[in-house]
C-alpha cells in the first residue's frame, strides 16, 4: 500500500479544493454496481462533483438521481469517454473552475488519494498531476500491462518526454491550459491526447504515487474493445507522431526562444538603462557641488520613477502585474514596512509603491558595479552593519520622512514559502515607536526563481496590508511573540493569495 502523509480532515480537504476552484469529474457508461460508492466517497472529499452520464441503460442513471449535492451532465446517445470528458470540461470551465480531478465510476481509484492531489497542485500549481499506480500484488486484466508500456513508448517517441503511467485516468487537468481539448476524439485514446497536447505547449506533467482496486474478476466492467480501440489507438499514434514535427517541435522550439528572448530583453534594458543612462548622471549629479538632501531626495524620486517605469509602463516581460493597497495605508507617515522575499525582482516592485523608502540590502548590492554607486547615496545601508548600529540612522531617516523596509526572511526563499522571520524589523518598530505595514508578494519567484537565470511566464501580485500601531503590537507581547504572531500570519495569507492567484498560473 502506498504510504500517504497529507491531510485527512475531509472537511479541511474540501475547503481547500474549494478555495482553489478545484473540482470533481466522473464520466460514466454503465456502471451500475459501482456509481453510487464511488460518487458519494468522491464527495466526502469535495463539494464540488461533476458526473457526466454518458448515455448509460443499465440503470445508472436512476442511481445517480438518488445521490444529492452532485452536478449531473447526461445524454441518451453513449459518445465515449473523450466526449465525456469534454462535456465535464466545458461545463466546469463554464461554471469557473481552474482545476479538475478526474475519476473512473469503476471503482478503481480510491477516494482516500484526492488529499495527494490536492498537495501536488500546492506544490506544482498550473501542471497536470498523473496519479502514478501501485499495481504491486494487483490482479490487473489481461494485456493491461503491455497496454501500459505500449502507450508510455509512443508518449515518448511523440514528446520525448518519459511517464511512468500513461493510461492512468486518476488525474488532475489545469483546465485553463487544456489546448485543443475540444478536438479530441471521442473515445477511449482521448486521454493520451490530452497528455500528448499538454506537453507540446510547455504544461510540465508530474507524477504522484497512488492506490488502485481492481474488483475480482467476474464483477469488472470493461468498455475496451480490443480489435477497435487498438486500431483507433494505432492510426492516432501515427498521426500524432506526424504533428509532433509539424506542430510539436516548432512549439517548444518557440517556448525556448520566447524564454530567450524575455531573458535578453530584460538584461538588455537593464544595462542600458544603468550604464547609459542612470550611472552616469548620477555620478555627475552627485560629484557637481557635493551631497545635499535635496539631491538625496532626487535621488529617491529617480528611482521611484524609473521602477514605475518598468513595473507599471513597459512591464517585466512575462510578468502580469496586479495589486492592492488598504485604504488606511500612508506611505507619508514613516513605518516600519515588512515583505516576504522571493526574487531579485521583488526591489523594483516594491520601490514603485513610493519614493519615500529605504531598503536593508546585502553586502553583493551595496558593492554592485551597476547600481552599487546609487545605492549608497541612496542611504540604502547594508544589513551586515547590525541592526543596532544602524538605528541612529533609522532614527534620522524616519524623522526625514522615510519609510524603512525590511525582509524579516533575510533571504530569498528558494521555493516560495514562507521562511523563518528574524526580530530586527519588529525590534526596530519598537525602538522608533513606529506603525509595521505588512506587504505580500506573489509570483517575482515564478518569474525567476532562486539560483537561475532565465525569466518566466507568471502572475505577479503585490499586496499592502493596513498597518499596526504599536498599542496593537505592544497586546501580542514582545519582539519575539510578535515575530512568531506575523510570520504565522504571513503563512496563512500567504497561502489565501496563492489559492486565488494560482487559478490562473
Amino acid at each position: 500500500m502506498t504510504v500517504q502523509n497529507f491531510p485527512t480532515d475531509q472537511e479541511a480537504v474540501r475547503q481547500a479544493l474549494h478555495d482553489r476552484a478545484i473540482c470533481i469529474i466522473i464520466p460514466t457508461y454503465n456502471n451500475v454496481g459501482t456509481i453510487d460508492c464511488v460518487v458519494r466517497k468522491a464527495l466526502d472529499y469535495c463539494g464540488d462533483v461533476y458526473v457526466v452520464d454518458d448515455g448509460s441503460d443499465d440503470g445508472t442513471s436512476e442511481a445517480l438521481a438518488a445521490i444529492d449535492g452532485i452536478r449531473l451532465v447526461a445524454y441518451r446517445r453513449n459518445r465515449g469517454k473523450g466526449y465525456a470528458l469534454k462535456q465535464g470540461f466545458r461545463q466546469a470551465l463554464s461554471d469557473g473552475f481552474a482545476y479538475a480531478i478526474t475519476m473512473d465510476a469503476d471503482g478503481q481509484h480510491l477516494a482516500k488519494d484526492i488529499p495527494a492531489f490536492l498537495e501536488a497542485n500546492k506544490k506544482w500549481p498550473g501542471t497536470l498531476i498523473l496519479g502514478r499506480r501501485n499495481i504491486s500484488g494487483a490482479d490487473r486484466p489481461p494485456g493491461s500491462s503491455f497496454a501500459n508500456k505500449f502507450s508510455n513508448f509512443w508518449f515518448f517517441v511523440e514528446t520525448l518526454h518519459a511517464l511512468p503511467d500513461t493510461q492512468t485516468g486518476f488525474r488532475l487537468y489545469p483546465l485553463k491550459k487544456l489546448y485543443g481539448y475540444r478536438m479530441l476524439t471521442s473515445r477511449y485514446e482521448a486521454e493520451l491526447e490530452l497528455l500528448v497536447f499538454a506537453s507540446w505547449h510547455g504544461i510540465k506533467i508530474h507524477a504522484i504515487p497512488i492506490d488502485v482496486y481492481y474488483p475480482p474478476r467476474e464483477e469488472r466492467v470493461s468498455h475496451f474493445r480490443p480489435v477497435v480501440d487498438f486500431l483507433r489507438i494505432t492510426i492516432l499514434n501515427t498521426v500524432l507522431c506526424c504533428l509532433a514535427v509539424v506542430y510539436g517541435l516548432p512549439l517548444w522550439v518557440f517556448r525556448k526562444v520566447a524564454t530567450l528572448f524575455r531573458t535578453v530583453l530584460s538584461a538588455t534594458f537593464f544595462s542600458i538603462m544603468m550604464f547609459v543612462f542612470i550611472t552616469p548622471w548620477v555620478w555627475l549629479y552627485v560629484k557637481c557641488g557635493g551631497m545635499t538632501e535635496k539631491k538625496k531626495w532626487h535621488l529617491h524620486m529617480l528611482i521611484y520613477r524609473v521602477a514605475r517605469l518598468i513595473t507599471l509602463r513597459i512591464g517585466v516581460p512575462g510578468a502580469r502585474l496586479s495589486y492592492q493597497i488598504d485604504k488606511n495605508v500612508d506611505f507619508n507617515r514613516p513605518s516600519i514596512l515588512i515583505c516576504n522575499h522571493q526574487s531579485h525582482f521583488d526591489l523594483i516592485y516594491l520601490l514603485s509603491l513610493t519614493p519615500k523608502v529605504i531598503f536593508l540590502t546585502n553586502n553583493w548590492v551595496w558593492h554592485n558595479p551597476f547600481y552599487g554607486f546609487l545605492i549608497r547615496h541612496a542611504e540604502y545601508y547594508p544589513v551586515t552593519e547590525g541592526i543596532e548600529e544602524l538605528l541612529p540612522r533609522f532614527r534620522s531617516l524616519v524623522e526625514r520622512g522615510y519609510n524603512i523596509a525590511i525582509f524579516p526572511e533575510g533571504t530569498r526563499s528558494r521555493d516560495g514559502k514562507i521562511g523563518v522571520f528574524h526580530k530586527g524589523a519588529f525590534f526596530v518598530a519598537e525602538q522608533l515607536g513606529i506603525d509595521i505595514v505588512p506587504m505580500f508578494l506573489y509570483g517575482t519567484g515564478r518569474v525567476l526563481k532562486k539560483k537561475t537565470y532565465h525569466m518566466e511566464k507568471s502572475p505577479v501580485y503585490v499586496e499592502v496590508n493596513r498597518p499596526y500601531t504599536q498599542e496593537e503590537l505592544k497586546k501580542i507581547g514582545d519582539v519575539r511573540l510578535q515575530t512568531k504572531r506575523f510570520r504565522k500570519l504571513y503563512i496563512r495569507h500567504f497561502r489565501e493569495i496563492s489559492d486565488r492567484m494560482e487559478q490562473d498560473v
